[in-house]
């Protein structure tokens, strides 16, 4: 009954405001959003919107109006759809659009965005077992590190199995992936990643073998942990297996669909595509670690100090890839993530000192969840539009103590182990490398961080009487 009275304004009013039932296309909600594809955009009024109770914030962002609620979203959502009569939708990643696809220009914009998005189409649905295994891998780590286990015992055999396996076969997951993205066969998706690291072709590549393929030269590379080699293999794959199963006779399909395109694919993948992927994943993994040791803190600093604003805009989904490469080959990562922590703690230390100073009631409130929300389970939005950016000085607050953080993690290069699935303080014990210095100097940074935020938003945040 809470739930329904807290949203009740907002189911009555938010569709009318969007401009009537008859103007929604499409609607559903993300992890914090509730996501409206609209017909006439011209016919939504944003501002009064923004004062329905229990609306953290109102913005346009990849053609949709997006209205931010907070975690409890899907409440919201399904008090909307009952009371209009709506179908629900499947809730949708924070980075995906679920709107009804459109033809659109050509332009720079459009192709790289549609780059990055069947990028992260191919990746979003690996992270959960990334994270489950990197866990596993930091768990070893310590274990050892405190003389519980040995790398002789049998139990840290098989939990580094476990550990390794989600990396280690990486291309066979990112194939499946990447053929229900691109459309192709699931299963021939696996394949093409399969035979890149089958266990002989490894092996031979690894003792110098000159492999040839009907005479092709086919460049030895190691495939294991990789990500773009796949990705390219299965992009090029789709339309040819579309092609021959339209051109196959109906009897004859299911032999001929999967045995042309791989007999097509085996040349293409590996003397042209894998190599070319390899060479793609190198470069984007040297090029940020060059990028470290030529700016190193300040590049921590600026970017944990615009880390809100990359998030707002939805570019923080453009790192994935580099993620990916960094922790299946480097096997640590030292610029996004200490950045993406101490922005994110640093958002709810803001509104923590907004909830002490001010007067009101309801913002002390509102502050306090959204400091909780951020500081815990690394979810802003609430606290960036609900407080911060609402009264502009705790996110000013906010960015100069997370860039000093940035400075101090940049400068004793913090690195993480693994890759986070909770961007807040539950991703600490991910910065536990062979010694404790390097966790030890996150959480030097991470306090730091707070304590310059909240002095800094206590002095420049100015009560609405006070001010």
């Amino acid at each position: 009954m809470a739930k329904e009275e807290r949203y009740a304004e907002l189911a009555d009013k938010v569709l009318e405001l969007a401009g009537g039932k008859d103007n929604i296309e499409f609607f559903t909600h993300c992890v914090t959003r509730l996501r409206f594809v609209l017909k006439d955009e011209s016919l939504a009024k944003t501002e009064e919107i923004e004062k329905i109770k229990g609306v953290l914030g109102c913005q346009w962002q990849s053609g949709q109006l997006q209205i931010i609620i907070g975690q409890a979203v899907g409440d919201a959502y399904r008090l909307i759809c009952d009371k209009a009569g709506m179908k629900m939708e499947q809730p949708v990643d924070a980075d995906e659009g679920e709107r009804p696809k459109e033809k659109k220009k050509l332009t720079v914009k459009g192709v790289v965005s549609s780059v990055l998005d069947a990028i992260s189409g191919c990746l979003t649905p690996a992270i959960p077992l990334l994270i489950g295994c990197g866990m596993i891998k930091v768990i070893l780590m310590i274990l050892e590190g405190a003389g519980l286990l040995t790398a002789e015992s049998t139990t840290y055999i098989l939990l580094s199995a476990v550990g390794d396996a989600g990396f280690y076969f990486l291309p066979i997951i990112v194939g499946a992936n990447a053929a229900k993205k691109f459309g192709a066969n699931i299963g021939l998706g696996m394949v093409m990643g399969a035979m890149l690291i089958y266990p002989t072709f490894v092996e031979g590549v690894a003792a110098g073998t000159a492999f040839t393929l009907f005479g092709l030269p086919v460049y030895g590379a190691t495939y294991t942990s990789t990500i773009f080699p796949v990705i390219l293999c299965v992009w090029v794959m789709a339309p040819i297996e579309k092609f021959f199963a339209k051109h196959s006779p109906d009897s004859l399909r299911s032999i001929i669909e999967p045995l042309c395109t791989l007999i097509v694919m085996i040349p293409l993948a590996f003397c042209i595509l894998a190599p070319a992927g390899a060479f793609l994943g190198n470069y984007v993994s040297e090029f940020m670690i060059w990028l470290y040791d030529m700016i190193g803190f300040v590049g921590v600093a600026l970017l944990a100090a615009l880390m809100p604003f990359i998030i707002m805009t939805g570019m923080h989904s453009a790192f994935v890839p580099y993620l990916l490469q960094m922790f299946s080959t480097v096997g640590a990562e030292a610029i996004f993530y200490p950045a993406l922590v101490i922005s994110n703690i640093d958002q709810g230390a803001a509104a923590l000192a907004v909830a002490l100073k001010t007067k009101d009631k309801d913002l002390r409130a509102t502050s306090l969840s959204c400091a909780i929300t951020a500081m815990a389970a690394g979810v802003t939005e609430p606290a960036m539009y609900g407080v911060n950016l609402k009264y502009k000085t705790p996110m000013w607050g906010a960015m100069i103590g997370s860039a000093v953080g940035g400075v101090v993690a940049g400068l004793m290069h913090v690195s993480i182990y693994a890759f986070a699935g909770v961007s807040s303080f539950v991703a600490l014990p991910l910065f536990m490398g062979e010694t404790a210095s390097n966790l030890i100097w996150m959480c030097i940074s991470v306090a730091i961080g707070i304590a310059v935020t909240f002095v800094m938003t206590l002095v420049l945040y100015k009560d609405k009487k006070e001010a």
